[in-house]
């Protein structure tokens, strides 16, 4: 396996219509592909708008099963035809009436090798996800892929830092975090927390924002999605702030265990000292 893995990101405004953001996304794998990539990843909930912005229970037709439903169908198709590996968010509903915020991480070959599924559920203004997810209950998967080691934190996870080291320590190189963030919300965190969490853990991470404004609300998705390593400094430049974008970047994984040796935090954890952190 190759110390320097060649990943994309892509962070897409809505089209309107499930079939063409797919398609969108499809075409944006195959670009990503024909530049040497061999991984991709897309934003928060990627084939739909970002309807948490309201509660009405016209959105529950959004959710499709995982991994058999029509959207993963295709992606494990992309998967194939490019030989990339995919992680594909999208609104899982596991039966009636019991939903989840999910990504489907989907092998090199096509095979869906497991799920995440989103820990932390906002509710909070132009965010009202508990109306649509129950918690994510299926741990902090890290998946062994054709490229490496790879773990998934969705959005709102990402100002809770005990996941991001839960990632850490199943041995994950890069994670992907899709989101769905606003302007006016937290936009100053946008470049501290991943690059923190890049530097407090160790591995590279890929930061993934949608854009534009949709029609259910006046969120202003704000773009600026990056790739960030180990040392907390971005790869390349940070997308923009106002147009879709594929990011494509090669990333050195050989940083990783230079960043560990130098640094040594995993060596000087203290597990033993911090079980007043799971006292409810």
């Amino acid at each position: 396996m190759a110390d320097v893995v060649r990943a994309a990101l892509v962070q897409a405004t809505w089209t309107g219509d499930t079939e063409s953001m797919i398609a969108k996304h499809e075409a944006h794998a195959r670009e990503a592909a024909g530049q040497g990539a061999k991984i991709i990843g897309f934003q928060e909930v990627f084939n739909a708008p970002y309807f948490c912005q309201v509660q009405e229970p016209e959105h529950y037709r959004w959710a499709e099963p995982v991994p058999d439903g029509p959207t993963i169908t295709r992606m494990r198709a992309l998967a194939r035809e490019t030989g990339m590996v995919v992680v594909a968010p999208v609104f899982e509903v596991e039966q009636s009436g019991v939903y989840y915020n999910t990504a489907a991480v989907i092998d090199a070959d096509g095979t869906v090798l497991g799920i995440y599924r989103k820990h932390h559920i906002p509710q909070v203004k132009g965010f009202w996800e508990k109306y649509y997810f129950k918690p994510g209950n299926a741990g902090w998967p890290v998946f062994d892929t054709a490229v490496g080691k790879i773990g998934v934190y969705i959005c709102y996870d990402r100002h809770f830092p005990e996941g991001w080291r839960q990632l850490g320590l199943g041995g994950a190189q890069l994670v992907y975090n899709p989101s769905a963030t606003s302007r006016g919300l937290s936009a100053h965190l946008w470049q501290l927390e991943q690059p923190a969490a890049a530097v407090a853990n160790e591995y590279f991470v890929a930061a993934i924002n949608r854009v534009g404004t949709e029609e259910y609300g006046d969120n202003d998705f704000y773009g600026t999605s990056y790739f960030v390593d180990p040392r907390g400094q971005f790869v390349g430049e940070v997308a923009d702030d106002g147009k879709e974008e594929l990011l494509v970047r090669d990333l050195d994984f050989g940083l990783i265990d230079e960043v560990r040796q130098q640094w040594a935090f995993y060596r000087d954890r203290r597990p033993d000292a911090y079980e007043g952190l799971v006292r409810p």
